[in-house]
Protein backbone atom coordinates (compact mmCIF):
# COMPACT_ATOMS: atom_id res chain seq x y z
CA UNK A 1 0.00 0.00 0.00
CA UNK A 2 1.49 3.72 -0.81
CA UNK A 3 0.61 5.85 2.08
CA UNK A 4 1.10 9.60 1.17
CA UNK A 5 -1.99 12.38 1.10
CA UNK A 6 -3.36 14.33 -1.61
CA UNK A 7 -4.99 17.74 -1.04
CA UNK A 8 -7.66 19.29 -3.29
CA UNK A 9 -7.86 23.15 -3.75
CA UNK A 10 -11.29 24.48 -4.80
CA UNK A 11 -13.05 20.49 -3.63
CA UNK A 12 -16.41 22.82 -3.71
CA UNK A 13 -16.18 21.59 -7.53
CA UNK A 14 -18.33 18.80 -7.56
CA UNK A 15 -17.62 18.01 -11.44
CA UNK A 16 -13.53 17.37 -11.36
CA UNK A 17 -13.58 16.42 -7.36
CA UNK A 18 -15.94 13.36 -6.53
CA UNK A 19 -14.35 12.11 -10.30
CA UNK A 20 -10.69 12.44 -10.10
CA UNK A 21 -11.00 11.17 -6.12
CA UNK A 22 -13.22 8.08 -7.34
CA UNK A 23 -10.29 7.64 -10.34
CA UNK A 24 -7.17 7.75 -7.68
CA UNK A 25 -9.16 5.12 -4.98
CA UNK A 26 -9.78 2.79 -7.83
CA UNK A 27 -5.76 2.00 -7.82
CA UNK A 28 -5.89 -0.45 -5.43
CA UNK A 29 -2.53 0.54 -3.38
CA UNK A 30 -4.47 3.76 -2.45
CA UNK A 31 -7.06 2.04 -0.45
CA UNK A 32 -5.26 4.18 2.80
CA UNK A 33 -4.20 7.34 1.61
CA UNK A 34 -4.86 11.29 3.74
CA UNK A 35 -7.10 13.23 1.88
CA UNK A 36 -8.12 16.63 2.37
CA UNK A 37 -10.36 19.22 1.13
CA UNK A 38 -10.44 23.07 0.72
CA UNK A 39 -12.81 25.66 -0.86
CA UNK A 40 -13.63 28.72 0.85
CA UNK A 41 -17.18 28.23 0.32
CA UNK A 42 -18.01 26.35 3.58
CA UNK A 43 -21.52 25.40 1.94
CA UNK A 44 -20.10 23.79 -1.46
CA UNK A 45 -17.59 21.99 0.91
CA UNK A 46 -19.73 19.99 3.00
CA UNK A 47 -21.84 19.18 0.23
CA UNK A 48 -19.22 17.53 -1.87
CA UNK A 49 -17.44 16.15 1.10
CA UNK A 50 -20.76 14.44 2.45
CA UNK A 51 -21.16 13.29 -0.98
CA UNK A 52 -17.26 11.83 -1.50
CA UNK A 53 -17.47 10.66 1.99
CA UNK A 54 -20.31 8.15 1.10
CA UNK A 55 -19.21 6.84 -1.99
CA UNK A 56 -15.77 6.34 0.13
CA UNK A 57 -17.85 4.29 2.63
CA UNK A 58 -19.89 2.42 0.08
CA UNK A 59 -16.86 1.11 -1.18
CA UNK A 60 -15.31 -0.12 1.83
CA UNK A 61 -12.78 2.16 2.68
CA UNK A 62 -11.91 3.75 5.81
CA UNK A 63 -10.71 7.26 4.72
CA UNK A 64 -11.69 9.91 6.62
CA UNK A 65 -11.64 13.06 4.31
CA UNK A 66 -10.35 16.44 6.18
CA UNK A 67 -12.70 19.35 4.99
CA UNK A 68 -11.64 22.67 6.04
CA UNK A 69 -11.58 26.39 4.55
CA UNK A 70 -8.24 26.70 6.44
CA UNK A 71 -5.92 25.84 3.23
CA UNK A 72 -2.79 25.64 5.14
CA UNK A 73 -4.19 23.45 7.05
CA UNK A 74 -5.43 21.38 4.60
CA UNK A 75 -2.12 21.84 2.65
CA UNK A 76 0.11 20.21 5.70
CA UNK A 77 2.57 16.95 4.20
CA UNK A 78 0.37 16.97 0.91
CA UNK A 79 2.30 15.47 -1.31
CA UNK A 80 0.26 16.14 -4.30
CA UNK A 81 -2.27 18.84 -4.75
CA UNK A 82 -4.92 19.23 -7.03
CA UNK A 83 -6.38 22.56 -8.10
CA UNK A 84 -9.34 23.63 -9.24
CA UNK A 85 -10.51 26.63 -8.49
CA UNK A 86 -12.32 29.27 -10.45
CA UNK A 87 -11.35 32.76 -8.61
CA UNK A 88 -14.35 35.07 -8.40
CA UNK A 89 -16.80 31.86 -9.12
CA UNK A 90 -19.63 32.42 -11.62
CA UNK A 91 -20.15 36.27 -10.70
CA UNK A 92 -16.99 37.18 -12.22
CA UNK A 93 -17.32 34.71 -15.06
CA UNK A 94 -20.51 37.03 -16.19
CA UNK A 95 -18.24 40.15 -16.67
CA UNK A 96 -15.73 38.03 -18.55
CA UNK A 97 -18.89 37.12 -21.23
CA UNK A 98 -20.72 40.61 -20.56
CA UNK A 99 -18.80 43.58 -20.56
CA UNK A 100 -16.86 42.27 -23.79
CA UNK A 101 -19.76 42.09 -25.22
CA UNK A 102 -20.55 45.65 -25.02
CA UNK A 103 -17.69 46.32 -27.44
CA UNK A 104 -18.38 43.49 -29.98
CA UNK A 105 -16.16 40.95 -28.71
CA UNK A 106 -18.75 37.33 -28.99
CA UNK A 107 -17.39 34.65 -26.66
CA UNK A 108 -18.29 31.06 -26.20
CA UNK A 109 -15.98 29.84 -23.41
CA UNK A 110 -13.70 32.79 -22.29
CA UNK A 111 -11.21 30.59 -19.68
CA UNK A 112 -8.46 30.25 -21.97
CA UNK A 113 -7.86 33.35 -24.25
CA UNK A 114 -9.43 36.35 -25.63
CA UNK A 115 -10.98 39.52 -23.14
CA UNK A 116 -12.27 36.46 -20.57
CA UNK A 117 -9.26 33.87 -20.68
CA UNK A 118 -6.93 36.93 -20.17
CA UNK A 119 -9.32 38.85 -17.16
CA UNK A 120 -9.64 35.34 -15.52
CA UNK A 121 -6.38 34.89 -15.87
CA UNK A 122 -5.32 37.76 -14.12
CA UNK A 123 -7.57 36.37 -11.11
CA UNK A 124 -5.99 33.19 -10.64
CA UNK A 125 -2.57 33.90 -10.89
CA UNK A 126 -2.91 35.96 -8.10
CA UNK A 127 -4.31 33.84 -5.68
CA UNK A 128 -2.24 30.85 -7.61
CA UNK A 129 0.73 33.12 -6.12
CA UNK A 130 -0.99 32.71 -2.69
CA UNK A 131 -1.66 28.76 -3.23
CA UNK A 132 2.04 28.86 -4.36
CA UNK A 133 2.98 29.87 -1.08
CA UNK A 134 1.24 28.02 1.18
CA UNK A 135 2.11 24.84 -0.62
CA UNK A 136 5.65 25.58 -0.24
CA UNK A 137 5.20 26.40 3.79
CA UNK A 138 3.30 23.59 4.13
CA UNK A 139 3.31 20.93 1.99
CA UNK A 140 5.98 18.35 1.50
CA UNK A 141 9.19 18.62 -0.22
CA UNK A 142 8.59 16.82 -3.36
CA UNK A 143 4.98 18.02 -4.05
CA UNK A 144 4.04 18.03 -7.12
CA UNK A 145 0.91 20.52 -8.10
CA UNK A 146 -1.56 19.02 -10.77
CA UNK A 147 -3.18 22.25 -12.14
CA UNK A 148 -7.35 21.64 -13.24
CA UNK A 149 -7.86 25.20 -13.50
CA UNK A 150 -7.64 27.40 -16.43
CA UNK A 151 -6.82 29.80 -18.60
CA UNK A 152 -4.15 26.12 -17.99
CA UNK A 153 -0.88 27.68 -20.00
CA UNK A 154 -1.32 31.01 -17.78
CA UNK A 155 -1.74 29.51 -14.53
CA UNK A 156 0.69 26.82 -15.09
CA UNK A 157 3.36 29.08 -16.91
CA UNK A 158 2.88 31.79 -13.39
CA UNK A 159 3.39 28.85 -11.08
CA UNK A 160 6.22 27.59 -12.26
CA UNK A 161 8.27 30.56 -12.96
CA UNK A 162 7.03 32.34 -9.85
CA UNK A 163 5.27 30.52 -7.57
CA UNK A 164 8.43 28.25 -7.11
CA UNK A 165 6.52 24.78 -7.48
CA UNK A 166 6.81 21.91 -9.43
CA UNK A 167 3.32 21.96 -11.75
CA UNK A 168 2.08 20.46 -14.42
CA UNK A 169 -0.79 21.75 -16.16
CA UNK A 170 -4.02 18.78 -17.34
CA UNK A 171 -6.45 19.14 -19.61
CA UNK A 172 -8.80 16.40 -21.54
CA UNK A 173 -8.87 17.88 -24.83
CA UNK A 174 -6.64 15.50 -26.44
CA UNK A 175 -8.19 12.81 -25.47
CA UNK A 176 -11.89 14.21 -26.49
CA UNK A 177 -10.12 15.11 -30.31
CA UNK A 178 -8.78 11.38 -30.45
CA UNK A 179 -12.02 9.90 -29.66
CA UNK A 180 -13.23 12.01 -32.90
CA UNK A 181 -10.79 11.16 -35.04
CA UNK A 182 -11.00 7.52 -34.17
CA UNK A 183 -15.33 7.76 -35.15
CA UNK A 184 -14.52 10.18 -38.07
CA UNK A 185 -12.36 7.35 -39.22
CA UNK A 186 -14.94 4.74 -38.27
CA UNK A 187 -12.19 3.25 -35.55
CA UNK A 188 -11.71 2.34 -32.06
CA UNK A 189 -9.89 4.97 -30.50
CA UNK A 190 -7.39 2.55 -29.11
CA UNK A 191 -6.87 1.44 -33.06
CA UNK A 192 -5.75 4.91 -33.79
CA UNK A 193 -2.14 6.45 -32.99
CA UNK A 194 -1.69 10.05 -32.12
CA UNK A 195 1.24 12.37 -32.13
CA UNK A 196 -0.45 15.81 -30.84
CA UNK A 197 1.73 18.36 -29.05
CA UNK A 198 1.42 22.73 -29.19
CA UNK A 199 -0.29 24.57 -26.49
CA UNK A 200 -3.40 24.12 -24.04
CA UNK A 201 -6.65 24.33 -25.96
CA UNK A 202 -4.68 24.50 -29.42
CA UNK A 203 -2.96 21.24 -29.48
CA UNK A 204 -2.49 19.85 -32.96
CA UNK A 205 -2.82 16.49 -34.31
CA UNK A 206 0.26 16.10 -36.00
CA UNK A 207 0.28 12.79 -36.93
CA UNK A 208 -2.61 10.02 -37.01
CA UNK A 209 -1.51 6.47 -37.97
CA UNK A 210 -3.62 2.95 -38.04
CA UNK A 211 -1.95 0.15 -38.15
CA UNK A 212 1.22 1.77 -39.37
CA UNK A 213 -0.66 3.75 -42.26
CA UNK A 214 -0.35 6.98 -42.42
CA UNK A 215 -4.20 8.97 -42.06
CA UNK A 216 -3.09 12.36 -41.10
CA UNK A 217 -3.62 13.64 -44.87
CA UNK A 218 -7.33 11.54 -44.68
CA UNK A 219 -8.73 13.17 -42.01
CA UNK A 220 -10.24 16.02 -43.90
CA UNK A 221 -12.32 13.98 -45.77
CA UNK A 222 -12.89 11.66 -43.36
CA UNK A 223 -14.65 15.14 -41.57
CA UNK A 224 -16.40 16.57 -44.04
CA UNK A 225 -18.16 13.34 -44.95
CA UNK A 226 -19.61 13.09 -41.59
CA UNK A 227 -22.74 13.44 -40.78
CA UNK A 228 -22.75 15.34 -37.06
CA UNK A 229 -19.13 16.47 -37.30
CA UNK A 230 -19.59 18.03 -40.49
CA UNK A 231 -22.26 20.19 -38.90
CA UNK A 232 -20.61 20.89 -35.80
CA UNK A 233 -17.29 21.73 -36.45
CA UNK A 234 -17.04 23.85 -38.74
CA UNK A 235 -14.07 26.13 -37.52
CA UNK A 236 -12.14 23.26 -36.36
CA UNK A 237 -13.01 21.50 -40.04
CA UNK A 238 -11.69 24.87 -41.44
CA UNK A 239 -8.80 25.47 -39.94
CA UNK A 240 -7.96 21.78 -40.50
CA UNK A 241 -8.76 22.61 -44.25
CA UNK A 242 -6.29 25.65 -44.33
CA UNK A 243 -3.53 24.87 -41.80
CA UNK A 244 -3.76 20.84 -42.62
CA UNK A 245 -3.86 19.55 -38.93
CA UNK A 246 -6.75 18.88 -36.51
CA UNK A 247 -6.68 21.19 -33.12
CA UNK A 248 -8.04 19.40 -29.74
CA UNK A 249 -10.19 22.07 -28.79
CA UNK A 250 -13.99 22.32 -29.60
CA UNK A 251 -15.50 23.97 -32.25
CA UNK A 252 -16.47 26.85 -29.40
CA UNK A 253 -13.34 27.34 -27.96
CA UNK A 254 -11.78 27.79 -30.80
CA UNK A 255 -13.70 30.00 -32.46
CA UNK A 256 -12.58 32.57 -29.45
CA UNK A 257 -8.71 31.88 -29.75
CA UNK A 258 -8.33 33.31 -33.18
CA UNK A 259 -9.29 36.37 -35.46
CA UNK A 260 -11.59 34.46 -38.28
CA UNK A 261 -14.50 33.16 -37.25
CA UNK A 262 -16.43 35.03 -34.13
CA UNK A 263 -15.66 38.96 -35.80
CA UNK A 264 -18.40 39.65 -37.76
CA UNK A 265 -22.10 39.23 -35.48
CA UNK A 266 -23.73 38.71 -39.16
CA UNK A 267 -21.37 35.94 -39.88
CA UNK A 268 -20.76 33.91 -36.62
CA UNK A 269 -23.83 31.80 -37.41
CA UNK A 270 -22.05 30.39 -40.24
CA UNK A 271 -19.62 28.54 -38.19
CA UNK A 272 -21.37 27.41 -35.16
CA UNK A 273 -24.30 24.81 -34.36
CA UNK A 274 -26.86 25.07 -30.98
CA UNK A 275 -27.56 21.57 -30.37
CA UNK A 276 -24.89 21.71 -27.66
CA UNK A 277 -23.20 24.79 -26.36
CA UNK A 278 -19.74 24.11 -26.98
CA UNK A 279 -20.39 24.17 -30.43
CA UNK A 280 -20.24 27.83 -30.31
CA UNK A 281 -23.31 29.15 -28.25
CA UNK A 282 -22.38 32.78 -26.94
CA UNK A 283 -21.60 32.68 -23.53
CA UNK A 284 -22.15 28.81 -23.71
CA UNK A 285 -19.85 27.66 -21.22
CA UNK A 286 -21.12 30.30 -18.10
CA UNK A 287 -24.62 29.56 -18.94
CA UNK A 288 -24.28 25.85 -18.75
CA UNK A 289 -22.04 26.40 -15.91
CA UNK A 290 -24.84 28.33 -14.08
CA UNK A 291 -27.05 25.73 -14.48
CA UNK A 292 -24.92 23.02 -12.92
CA UNK A 293 -24.77 25.23 -9.68
CA UNK A 294 -27.86 25.56 -9.59
CA UNK A 295 -29.42 22.37 -10.04
CA UNK A 296 -26.22 20.98 -7.27
CA UNK A 297 -27.92 23.28 -4.65
CA UNK A 298 -30.97 22.63 -5.22
CA UNK A 299 -31.01 18.85 -5.76
CA UNK A 300 -28.55 17.67 -3.98
CA UNK A 301 -30.49 15.76 -1.42
CA UNK A 302 -31.62 13.32 -3.62
CA UNK A 303 -27.92 13.09 -5.39
CA UNK A 304 -27.24 11.62 -1.41
CA UNK A 305 -30.13 9.05 -2.16
CA UNK A 306 -28.97 7.93 -5.46
CA UNK A 307 -26.09 5.13 -5.94
CA UNK A 308 -22.64 5.55 -4.94
CA UNK A 309 -20.15 6.30 -7.28
CA UNK A 310 -18.15 2.83 -7.53
CA UNK A 311 -14.50 2.51 -7.57
CA UNK A 312 -13.27 0.11 -9.97
CA UNK A 313 -10.73 0.20 -12.47
CA UNK A 314 -12.58 0.12 -15.47
CA UNK A 315 -14.66 3.05 -14.56
CA UNK A 316 -11.91 5.33 -14.19
CA UNK A 317 -12.50 8.65 -16.12
CA UNK A 318 -9.94 9.50 -18.94
CA UNK A 319 -8.50 12.45 -16.41
CA UNK A 320 -4.78 12.61 -16.51
CA UNK A 321 -4.22 13.07 -12.74
CA UNK A 322 -4.63 9.17 -10.79
CA UNK A 323 -2.86 7.67 -14.20
CA UNK A 324 0.20 10.16 -13.00
CA UNK A 325 -0.16 9.94 -9.29
CA UNK A 326 -0.29 6.04 -10.10
CA UNK A 327 2.57 6.08 -12.24
CA UNK A 328 5.19 7.67 -9.66
CA UNK A 329 3.83 5.70 -6.76
CA UNK A 330 4.01 2.23 -8.35
CA UNK A 331 6.11 2.48 -11.29
CA UNK A 332 3.25 1.42 -13.91
CA UNK A 333 4.27 3.08 -17.00
CA UNK A 334 1.32 6.40 -18.16
CA UNK A 335 1.51 7.88 -21.70
CA UNK A 336 -0.72 11.07 -21.88
CA UNK A 337 -0.69 14.60 -22.61
CA UNK A 338 0.62 17.26 -20.08
CA UNK A 339 1.01 20.90 -19.99
CA UNK A 340 4.94 21.74 -19.16
CA UNK A 341 7.52 24.59 -19.52
CA UNK A 342 8.63 23.57 -22.94
CA UNK A 343 12.17 23.59 -22.67
CA UNK A 344 13.05 22.15 -26.14
CA UNK A 345 10.35 19.73 -26.68
CA UNK A 346 8.68 21.74 -28.91
CA UNK A 347 11.56 23.59 -31.24
CA UNK A 348 9.83 26.43 -32.84
CA UNK A 349 8.03 27.56 -29.90
CA UNK A 350 9.55 29.66 -26.80
CA UNK A 351 11.43 27.76 -24.74
CA UNK A 352 9.40 29.48 -21.51
CA UNK A 353 5.83 29.09 -22.75
CA UNK A 354 3.86 26.25 -21.40
CA UNK A 355 3.54 23.40 -23.95
CA UNK A 356 1.06 20.49 -24.29
CA UNK A 357 3.01 17.25 -25.78
CA UNK A 358 3.76 13.84 -25.22
CA UNK A 359 4.96 12.13 -22.09
CA UNK A 360 5.81 9.42 -20.12
CA UNK A 361 5.43 9.04 -15.98
CA UNK A 362 7.14 6.36 -14.14
CA UNK A 363 8.49 6.03 -10.62
CA UNK A 364 11.69 8.27 -12.19
CA UNK A 365 9.04 11.31 -12.80
CA UNK A 366 7.64 12.83 -15.94
CA UNK A 367 9.35 12.51 -19.04
CA UNK A 368 8.50 14.84 -21.90
CA UNK A 369 10.29 13.35 -25.40
CA UNK A 370 11.17 15.75 -28.20
CA UNK A 371 8.50 16.55 -30.85
CA UNK A 372 10.87 18.93 -33.12
CA UNK A 373 8.90 21.84 -35.05
CA UNK A 374 5.17 22.01 -35.06
CA UNK A 375 4.66 22.61 -39.04
CA UNK A 376 4.81 26.09 -39.67
CA UNK A 377 1.14 27.14 -39.74
CA UNK A 378 0.41 25.89 -36.69
CA UNK A 379 3.28 26.77 -34.83
CA UNK A 380 2.15 30.80 -36.12
CA UNK A 381 -1.23 30.32 -34.73
CA UNK A 382 0.18 29.15 -31.03
CA UNK A 383 2.88 31.78 -31.26
CA UNK A 384 0.19 34.19 -31.19
CA UNK A 385 -1.26 32.78 -28.32
CA UNK A 386 2.09 32.63 -26.29
CA UNK A 387 2.66 36.61 -27.18
CA UNK A 388 -0.85 36.98 -25.43
CA UNK A 389 -0.11 34.72 -22.32
CA UNK A 390 3.39 35.86 -21.98
CA UNK A 391 1.72 39.40 -21.79
CA UNK A 392 -0.93 38.35 -19.45
CA UNK A 393 1.44 36.45 -16.95
CA UNK A 394 3.88 39.45 -16.21
CA UNK A 395 0.55 41.60 -16.08
CA UNK A 396 -0.84 39.51 -13.49
CA UNK A 397 1.81 38.75 -11.50
CA UNK A 398 3.43 42.23 -11.85
CA UNK A 399 0.01 44.03 -11.19
CA UNK A 400 0.97 46.13 -14.53
CA UNK A 401 -1.77 47.36 -15.87
CA UNK A 402 0.00 48.57 -19.45
CA UNK A 403 0.86 44.56 -20.35
CA UNK A 404 -2.58 43.65 -19.37
CA UNK A 405 -4.13 45.59 -22.18
CA UNK A 406 -1.02 44.79 -24.44
CA UNK A 407 -2.39 41.49 -24.10
CA UNK A 408 -6.08 42.66 -25.08
CA UNK A 409 -4.50 44.10 -28.16
CA UNK A 410 -2.34 41.19 -29.06
CA UNK A 411 -5.56 38.47 -28.52
CA UNK A 412 -6.40 37.83 -32.18
CA UNK A 413 -9.74 37.94 -31.60
CA UNK A 414 -9.84 41.06 -29.49
CA UNK A 415 -7.67 42.74 -32.00
CA UNK A 416 -10.15 42.25 -35.04
CA UNK A 417 -12.71 43.43 -33.24
CA UNK A 418 -11.65 46.48 -31.26
CA UNK A 419 -9.83 49.64 -32.14
CA UNK A 420 -7.16 50.43 -29.45
CA UNK A 421 -9.49 53.30 -27.46
CA UNK A 422 -12.11 50.67 -27.02
CA UNK A 423 -9.65 48.10 -25.74
CA UNK A 424 -8.28 50.48 -22.77
CA UNK A 425 -11.88 51.70 -22.18
CA UNK A 426 -12.89 47.37 -22.29
CA UNK A 427 -10.31 47.11 -19.41
CA UNK A 428 -11.17 50.08 -17.28
CA UNK A 429 -14.63 48.32 -16.79
CA UNK A 430 -12.90 44.66 -16.29
CA UNK A 431 -11.29 45.98 -13.87
CA UNK A 432 -13.63 48.22 -12.12
CA UNK A 433 -15.92 45.34 -12.40
CA UNK A 434 -13.85 42.75 -10.57
CA UNK A 435 -12.01 44.52 -8.19
CA UNK A 436 -12.65 42.31 -5.33
CA UNK A 437 -10.47 39.59 -6.78
CA UNK A 438 -7.81 42.03 -8.37
CA UNK A 439 -5.48 43.24 -5.54
CA UNK A 440 -2.32 43.44 -7.65
CA UNK A 441 -4.00 46.20 -9.62
CA UNK A 442 -5.39 48.67 -6.68
CA UNK A 443 -3.46 52.01 -8.52
CA UNK A 444 -4.64 50.70 -11.73
CA UNK A 445 -7.96 50.25 -10.92
CA UNK A 446 -7.94 53.54 -8.89
CA UNK A 447 -7.24 55.37 -11.79
CA UNK A 448 -9.96 52.93 -14.27
CA UNK A 449 -12.67 54.54 -11.74
CA UNK A 450 -11.39 57.91 -12.42
CA UNK A 451 -11.31 58.04 -16.01
CA UNK A 452 -14.79 55.88 -16.37
CA UNK A 453 -16.45 58.76 -13.94
CA UNK A 454 -15.11 61.91 -15.26
CA UNK A 455 -13.79 61.61 -19.16
CA UNK A 456 -16.14 60.93 -22.13
CA UNK A 457 -17.04 56.76 -22.85
CA UNK A 458 -16.54 56.01 -25.99
CA UNK A 459 -20.40 54.51 -26.94
CA UNK A 460 -20.60 50.37 -25.96
CA UNK A 461 -23.83 48.20 -27.59
CA UNK A 462 -26.43 46.52 -25.48
CA UNK A 463 -26.03 43.18 -27.55
CA UNK A 464 -26.46 40.28 -25.90
CA UNK A 465 -24.81 38.33 -28.69
CA UNK A 466 -24.99 36.85 -31.92
CA UNK A 467 -26.38 33.03 -30.27
CA UNK A 468 -26.78 33.14 -26.68
CA UNK A 469 -29.76 31.03 -25.01
CA UNK A 470 -31.70 31.65 -21.91
CA UNK A 471 -30.29 29.78 -18.75
CA UNK A 472 -32.73 27.12 -17.84
CA UNK A 473 -34.72 27.29 -14.39
CA UNK A 474 -33.95 24.69 -11.97
CA UNK A 475 -38.38 23.26 -12.74
CA UNK A 476 -37.02 23.43 -16.77
CA UNK A 477 -33.99 21.33 -15.58
CA UNK A 478 -36.10 18.73 -13.88
CA UNK A 479 -37.54 17.62 -16.97
CA UNK A 480 -34.42 16.03 -17.54
CA UNK A 481 -32.82 15.28 -14.09
CA UNK A 482 -30.75 12.52 -15.58
CA UNK A 483 -29.01 15.65 -18.33
CA UNK A 484 -29.26 17.82 -15.63
CA UNK A 485 -27.05 15.12 -13.22
CA UNK A 486 -24.33 15.02 -15.94
CA UNK A 487 -24.15 18.84 -16.26
CA UNK A 488 -23.56 18.94 -12.54
CA UNK A 489 -21.23 16.40 -11.99
CA UNK A 490 -19.08 16.24 -15.41
CA UNK A 491 -15.75 17.94 -15.27
CA UNK A 492 -16.09 17.45 -18.99
CA UNK A 493 -19.16 19.91 -19.51
CA UNK A 494 -19.14 19.11 -23.28
CA UNK A 495 -18.36 15.10 -22.82
CA UNK A 496 -22.19 14.73 -24.21
CA UNK A 497 -22.78 16.18 -27.43
CA UNK A 498 -26.28 16.41 -28.69
CA UNK A 499 -26.97 15.96 -32.22
CA UNK A 500 -26.48 19.08 -34.38
CA UNK A 501 -29.44 21.30 -34.93
CA UNK A 502 -28.35 23.87 -37.97
CA UNK A 503 -28.24 27.57 -35.98
CA UNK A 504 -30.43 30.34 -37.34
Amino acid sequence: MSKFKLTFIGAGSIGFTRGLLRDLLAVSEFREIEVAFHDINAENLKMVTELCQRDIRENGLSIRIDATTDRREALQGARYVINTIRVGGLEAFATDVDIPLKYGVDQCVGDTLCAGGIMYGQRGIAEMMNICRDIRECAAEDVLLLNYANPMAMLTWACNKYGGVRTVGLCHGVQGGHSQIAEAFGLKQEEVDIICAGINHQTWYISIRHNGEDLTGKLLEAFESHEDFSRTEKVRIDMLRRFGYYSTESNGHLSEYVPWYRKRPEEIGEWIDLGSWINGETGGYLRVCTEGRNWFEKDFPNWMKEAPLMYESEKRSHEHGSYIIEALETGRVYRGHFNMVNNGVIANLPADAIIEAPGYVDRNGISMPLVGELPLGPAAVCNASISVQRLAVEAAVHGDDKLLRQAFMMDPLVGAVCNPKEIWQMVDEMLEAQEAWLPQYGAAIAASKKRLAEEPLLPTRDYAGAARLKVKTVEEMQLDRDAANRNAGESDKGKERAKAVEAN
